[in-house]
């Protein structure tokens, strides 16, 4: 293997990696959004329709 071959399978390691973390994060979140963002967070008990 050339060294450039190395470092994109390093690369590409690192990305698969990065998503899959994505993933699981999204997938264990406990709130109402897959994102976990926050956002979600709102209380609009007082807002009236």
């Amino acid at each position: 293997m050339d060294t450039q071959e190395i470092i994109v399978l390093i690369l590409f390691l690192l990305a698969i990696a990065y998503i899959g973390r994505l993933v699981f994060r999204s997938l264990r979140s406990n709130k109402g959004c897959a994102s976990g963002c926050n956002k979600c967070g709102v209380d609009f008990t007082d807002v009236k329709p």
